[in-house]
């Protein structure tokens, strides 16, 4: 007896939610192998072991590590924008400006802590070329936002000024994050309170104790 039309329907999305989770795996299993040896050094082979499926598996779903590494690379990019969204939202006049850091900050020390491949393979220096050009947006995008940010907190600073205090932050943020990723438990807590307080100290005499 033929299946009837609604068991027709069922096969495709189980196929389907079969596949999305084979891609997740092998997603997680390149960002541990990813962290650990780089991207040059990684290898199909080595990411389907850690994946504990054949090559062959793996290349029913990806044609080599790049196309892996770009699948993960947009889908880090998109949490990371989601993320860089709520952390410069907005914030009320009267917040002390060592609190609008340390929740911005932690906001971002979150994500990049939860994934520390997004550090190894935007920042590295083998990073392939389409993630480059993606960095690279996603790079500009953020100095974007914090000029708008910082254009509301600093009304008397000329373009100029706005643009070379929000390059400073993100450096010393970028700075600070491979320290932080490079330790853990309370000596990483330890640096992510350094670079918090670095910033405070940075921005105070530009905006005061005080947003508004």
């Amino acid at each position: 007896m033929p299946d009837n039309p609604q068991t027709q329907k069922e096969q495709p999305r189980r196929r389907q939610a079969r596949g999305e989770r084979r891609i997740a795996q092998l997603l997680e299993a390149a960002a541990r192998v990813f962290c650990t040896t780089g991207y040059t050094a990684a290898s199909t082979n080595a990411i389907a072991r850690e994946a504990g499926v054949s090559p062959g598996t793996l290349y029913q779903f990806f044609p080599n590590k790049e196309a892996i590494a770009i699948e993960l690379g947009d889908r880090l990019v998109h949490e990371m924008q989601e993320t860089y969204g709520e952390a410069l939202a907005p914030v009320d006049p009267a917040t002390p400006l060592e609190k609008a850091i340390g929740s911005t900050i932690d906001r971002f020390m979150a994500f990049n802590t939860e994934h520390p491949v997004f550090f190894a393979l935007m920042h590295g220096p083998d990073i392939p070329g389409r993630m480059a050009e993606t960095h690279d947006q996603l790079h500009a995008t953020l100095i974007g936002r914090i000029e708008d940010l910082l254009t509301s907190l600093m009304p008397r600073a000329t373009p100029a000024d706005v643009t070379r205090t929000a390059h400073i932050c993100l450096g010393i943020y970028k700075s600070g994050l491979e320290l932080v990723l490079a330790h853990e438990g309370t000596e990483r807590a330890a640096y992510v309170q350094e670079i918090k307080d670095v910033l405070v100290r940075y921005l105070q005499p530009l905006v005061g104790d005080r947003l508004g």
